[in-house]
């Protein structure tokens, strides 16, 4: 059986490389640089996974917003089928998920628990943190090769299954799908091959089939892309998750993870996954008004906790 063993990246090296693009003296606005820069940014993105852009005068979210869609040359997706609280501004730009300060949030590929994902994002810091509340990145890629294999082979048989219960604890299935109709939600279900049952008027019980990797649409390449580990009931840390789980019962949890055979994911093996994402994380101190871009598929996300206001914003294409 394999060992998880420390891993060998030198993420120091990643923290001060090319994928940090200082544009401050530039003297064109924000979004006029991008205008004349579309090809050279998503270059950047296509090689690399992400790019930092630093340095630009962005004045409105309005503006963040059209810079997004110039560089992904499409409209920016509505968030529907969510997992986290977050509040909509204008033109499907989003604040990021509003837990607690005091919240980490795991490392996890955007909706990779459902069948419908975006391949690029962008984050957009308009107040950074007094301390913490940075953005660490990891490498899907890596993520897949250092995971014991006996552990991601049993996970690449059987998948992941996704199960929620919206309302009591989590959010209400009319924030998640976005409507207060009950035929619209079935019809989203139906169409996505999510299996539904209403447990009662206002409780309702999904669950949901996902492969536990991926190949890159473009790059051809395996990336670990699932997010067992951030629904499994052993991510909730503390005595919180024993107590929640004899209070309610598991069946009613809010969120939970099996493999796509129903049967349970030792928590021993949840906890490795972790500790990979851990080791490989790496992250950059936000500063006002630096856009993040990423490939979603190639690296994931997260946040630190943090201390002090912080608002951080995100669109996805």
């Amino acid at each position: 059986m394999d060992q998880l063993l420390s891993i060998d990246m030198d993420l120091d090296s990643v923290n001060t490389d090319r994928r940090v693009h200082d544009l401050s003296a530039e003297k064109l606005s924000g979004l006029a640089w991008v205008k004349s820069h579309v090809s050279e940014i998503n270059q950047w993105v296509n090689n690399d996974g992400f790019a930092l852009l630093r340095g630009l005068n962005i004045v409105s979210t309005n503006q963040f917003s059209t810079i997004l869609e110039t560089i992904f040359g499409e409209p920016l997706s509505q968030y529907i089928y969510r997992s986290s609280p977050r509040t909509a501004l204008r033109n499907n730009i989003y604040t990021t998920t509003e837990y607690h300060a005091d919240q980490v949030i795991l490392q996890h590929n955007e909706n990779a628990y459902s069948n419908s994902w975006p391949m690029r994002m962008g984050f957009f810091c308009v107040i950074p943190a007094r301390s913490g509340g940075n953005t660490p990145l990891a490498d899907s890629r890596e993520v897949y090769k250092h995971i014991p294999s006996h552990i991601r082979e049993k996970f690449e048989q059987l998948g992941v299954m996704y199960v929620r219960n919206y309302g009591d604890i989590d959010l209400p299935w009319q924030e998640v799908f976005q409507t207060n109709s009950k035929v619209e939600v079935q019809e989203y279900c139906r169409k996505n091959h999510i299996e539904f049952e209403w447990k009662s008027d206002d409780h309702l019980q999904t669950r949901q089939h996902r492969p536990a990797a991926a190949v890159h649409p473009v790059t051809g390449e395996k990336v670990w892309f699932n997010q067992a580990h951030l629904f499994h009931h052993s991510s909730i840390d503390g005595p919180e998750s024993a107590a929640m789980r004899n209070s309610i019962g598991i069946d009613r949890l809010p969120r939970n993870a099996f493999y796509g055979d129903g049967s349970d994911i030792d928590p021993k093996d949840i906890a490795q996954i972790n500790d990979v994402y851990r080791q490989l994380t790496f992250s950059y101190q936000w500063q006002r008004n630096d856009i993040l871009l990423l490939d979603n598929m190639l690296y994931t996300h997260g946040r630190e906790a943090y201390q002090g206001t912080r608002k951080v914003l995100v669109g996805m294409a």
